[in-house]
């Protein structure tokens, strides 16, 4: 259905999915080697989608294979770089081509509201591609003047064969994060999707094919974290794994990765990021962007402002303004265009979000709104809000990843620099003020890898992203993002006769 459509008629129809999704290793789409499948279900409803393909160590084995053998004997890595980057321009132009599909299926598998997947998600997504493509003939090394008569330069070479694990909450967009990057390089890639939303990854995955990505370059195996997943972190012919999702899984890969060869591993991991909001700020600005900066995406965000630190003087305006967004927030079908939240994930994330909500009310926090379940079918929770929160209470510590915000008044720059990095995540942070002065000794104070002053959730393909302390090791995006997928190599050259 077109876009144009869509409006006319206010709802988006649901794509056609095949019965059952194989997995694709070394060109070719395959039954799983132990001949499991597993379920993939509609987040509105609780049905199941389809069945898919359950990879598994064996799976896996075979997928690393593909990829050695394309990195080594294939055309990849020893393709001239410009091509390389045609061929992602090319996976571009093909992933915009089919934007309306692709922003259905995700909405199907994840939940998310097809309005985000459209007008978020996919432009994104194609940006990410088109901004690496670029990047292909431009991954520079340097020459460098030395003592002696030599001539002595540095390559900048492909890793070799990644493993790349990617998350549930942004499945086309951290696919992007990750191929992006290491596809220029001229690596070779074998990708787990989450088993909860696996389907955009096989349909991109049937694009790169369609454009001409050599066959090996990329493999795409669906399966379980602790099967799937730890063969991939663990195998000894994997040179490198980049992960994204949640900090104790981060700790799991960084063990095996060390135990097994010393792979190298970038992680993306989770947050509970400040959001500070003074009273010299535009208000109604302030409110608008810790209510975007917290419920978008069904607050299934690493970097969601959950906690937001409202100076004293504006804190009782702030909340009354903040509860009348939440109560006029329309939580339903994900194809209606109108909804602006759809359902959380699945039925376990749905009871992990249901526990801190009640765990908030035991210790004492004040609910102001929400805090139930939406429907009788689906995993629809009502966007939640608290106040009367303190530094240590679980809610105001943890990572809760779903629609619960909590308020927090404070007094002083001082106190609330102090407060904001009392955390062990340093993902994200937010200042809003008008004091130029303020806003940046925020930005410097506080230990954060972004900080947005006056706005929240801004994102470029060009600037990097990623975490301080456990949220996380490297950087993705930007030209930072090359540097975990290539090795340095330095070349010395006698010159004297």
């Amino acid at each position: 259905m077109t876009t144009a459509t869509a409006a006319k008629s206010h709802t988006v129809k649901a794509p056609a999915v095949k019965a059952v999704q194989p997995l694709l290793i070394g060109g070719r789409w395959l039954d799983s080697v132990s001949g499991k499948t597993f379920a993939t279900h509609n987040p509105a409803t609780g049905e199941e989608i389809c069945q898919v393909a359950e990879g598994d160590k064996a799976d896996i084995d075979h997928a690393v294979a593909a990829a050695r053998k394309a990195f080594e004997d294939g055309p990849w890595p020893k393709m001239a770089a410009a091509e390389r980057g045609r061929l992602l321009n090319k996976l571009a132009d093909a992933i915009e081509k089919h934007k309306e599909e692709l922003a259905a299926l995700e909405s199907l598998d994840n939940g998310k509201p097809y309005r985000d997947a459209i007008a978020a998600d996919l432009p994104l997504t194609i940006k990410a591609y088109r901004y690496y493509a670029g990047w292909a003939d431009k991954n520079h090394g340097k020459t460098i003047p030395v003592e002696g008569d030599y001539f002595c330069y540095t390559r900048h070479e492909p890793v070799g064969v990644v493993g790349q694990i990617i998350p549930w909450n942004f499945p086309l967009l951290m696919q992007a994060w990750k191929w992006g990057p290491s596809l220029t390089t001229g690596c070779t890639v074998v990708l787990k999707p989450a088993e909860q939303t696996p389907l955009t990854a096989l349909r991109v995955a049937a694009l790169a094919q369609e454009v001409g990505i050599p066959d090996g370059v990329i493999n795409v195996v669906p399966g379980f974290g602790p099967t799937a997943g730890a063969a991939i972190t663990s195998h000894m012919d994997v040179d490198k794994v980049a992960f994204t999702g949640e900090g104790s899984t981060g700790q799991i890969i960084m063990e095996a990765a060390a135990r097994s060869n010393m792979k190298r591993v970038s992680l993306e991991l989770g947050g509970k990021s400040p959001n500070v909001v003074f009273a010299d700020a535009d208000l109604d600005a302030a409110v608008e962007g810790a209510y975007f900066g917290l419920f978008f995406n069904q607050g299934q965000c690493c970097c969601a402002g959950s906690r937001i630190f409202v100076e004293e003087k504006i804190h009782d305006a702030f909340v009354e303004k903040m509860i009348k967004k939440a109560k006029s927030r329309k939580v339903g079908d994900p194809f209606d265009l109108d909804t602006e939240q759809g359902p959380q994930v699945s039925q376990e994330q749905f009871d992990r979000i249901m526990s801190y909500i009640h765990l908030g009310q035991r210790e004492g926090a004040k609910m102001l709104t929400g805090g139930n379940r939406v429907g009788n079918k689906g995993y629809f929770i009502e966007p939640t809000v608290f106040t009367g929160v303190t530094d240590e209470m679980r809610i105001a510590k943890e990572e809760i990843f779903g629609p619960v915000m909590s308020i927090l008044p404070f007094k002083d720059t001082d106190e609330v620099i102090r407060r904001g990095n009392r955390t062990f995540y340093g993902l994200a942070a937010a200042v809003w003020t008008r004091d130029i002065k303020k806003a940046h000794r925020l930005a410097n104070s506080l230990r954060a890898g972004t900080v947005w002053i006056n706005c929240f959730d801004v994102f470029d393909a060009a600037a990097p992203f990623g975490g301080f302390k456990m949220s996380g090791i490297g950087r993705e995006l930007g030209e930072y993002a090359l540097e975990l997928y290539t090795e340095v190599k330095t070349v010395y050259v006698n010159l004297a006769h």
